[in-house]
């Protein structure tokens, strides 16, 4: 998922690895983007970087920590805190090629792609996961099926996992370009279908983005919560409507952050299949909303750990615990808590 432009429509290939203006689409030459417009993008990234690694890297401290029996959904938000953070360790590579261009070789330009667009993945179907878990423990309660879900769920995360990776290796195909005009140079991390028809390799790799990228995970995660919801109306209690709290709204964040992205990228596979006419503003104005939407999309890896510390209650508690208990060791040379601290911190459920 690299945030460069894709501009095979603009430009002749004399070789795999170079690429001349060409002449015919002149008035329409698709610069990067714009200096300012770059230099914005590019701090934009840096700071979600500074707030995705370290937020992450708590919130996994937290519920690593913790003294209880995680469940299910813990063991989700753990690998979803992971593939968070793996994805968040990627930016500041994408931040320096929007000023300076692509100055890390091929193998890191195919790494790197491969690792955002397998974290895109496994979050969302880490996602998908935790929507079907409540769905399990809240419509279809079974407290004697909790310790086999338990042990499902760490198999489950490694298959996650291996689907994920599999599901990027479309990645492969970026590689590092030098892409000329009359006036400057530079090496760009693209995709570059060299095998068969560009425009059917491109055309392929999109609707599988977005069918099993978005569509189907978005279509469990309805269904899912649609049911749960009305379940919850029917109950009285309200220790599960603050447990959903947190769900919903790191499943609206996915939203806002991912759904501009598939719609702008849609549009551009509609425009170069030739479904939409060509035109050279619409296409530029296509290509300015991938930067800015796939900068939006990005922001989700650090996301998720402030709505864990604003909207989940019993995680904002159990941080304090494992923090003053941090300092309190501290304090005490190695002294360990009273016990009602202790089976405080530990509790029961789901940090959710």
């Amino acid at each position: 998922m690299s945030i460069s432009f894709e501009i095979e429509d603009f430009y002749d290939t004399n070789s795999t690895a170079h690429y001349d203006l060409n002449p015919d689409t002149f008035s329409c030459n698709p610069k990067h983007v714009d200096p300012t417009v770059a230099l914005i993008l590019c701090l934009v990234l840096i700071i979600n970087f500074l707030l995705a690694v370290p937020g992450n890297v708590l919130v996994g401290w937290v519920i690593i920590s913790t003294r209880q029996v995680l469940t299910s959904s813990d063991v989700y938000l753990l690998h979803l805190t992971l593939a968070d953070g793996l994805m968040a360790l990627t930016l500041p590579f994408f931040a320096v090629e929007l000023i300076q261009g692509w100055l890390f070789g091929g193998f890191m330009c195919k790494f790197l792609n491969l690792v955002l667009e397998a974290n895109f993945y496994t979050s969302i179907i880490f996602l998908t996961c935790i929507s079907v878990d409540r769905y399990l423990v809240i419509v279809c309660a079974n407290e004697s099926n909790r310790s086999h879900q338990r042990r499902c769920s760490r198999l489950l995360c490694v298959g996650v996992w291996v689907l994920g990776w599999a599901l990027a290796l479309p990645a492969l195909f970026h590689n590092v370009v030098t892409v000329k005009d009359s006036k400057s140079e530079r090496f760009v991390c693209m995709e570059t279908f060299n095998i068969g028809r560009v425009t059917s390799w491109r055309l392929a790799t999109r609707v599988f983005r977005h069918v099993f990228g978005f569509l189907v995970p978005l279509v469990v995660m309805m269904a899912c919560y649609s049911v749960t919801i009305v379940q919850l109306m029917r109950t009285r209690g309200f220790q599960k409507h603050r447990a959903m709290r947190v769900i919903i709204a790191v499943v609206v964040a996915f939203l806002l952050c991912w759904m501009p992205n598939h719609i702008t990228l849609l549009a551009d596979t509609l425009i170069r299949v030739k479904l939409i006419p060509f035109d050279c503003s619409s296409r530029m104005s296509v290509n300015l909303a991938l930067y800015l939407t796939n900068t939006l999309a990005l922001l989700h890896s650090c996301i998720n750990p402030f709505l864990y510390a604003f909207v989940g209650e019993k995680f904002r508690k159990k941080m304090m615990l494992l923090l003053q208990r941090k300092l309190r060791q501290k304090r005490t040379s190695g002294s360990t808590f009273s016990r009602s601290t202790s089976q405080t911190s530990e509790g029961t459920g789901t940090f959710l």
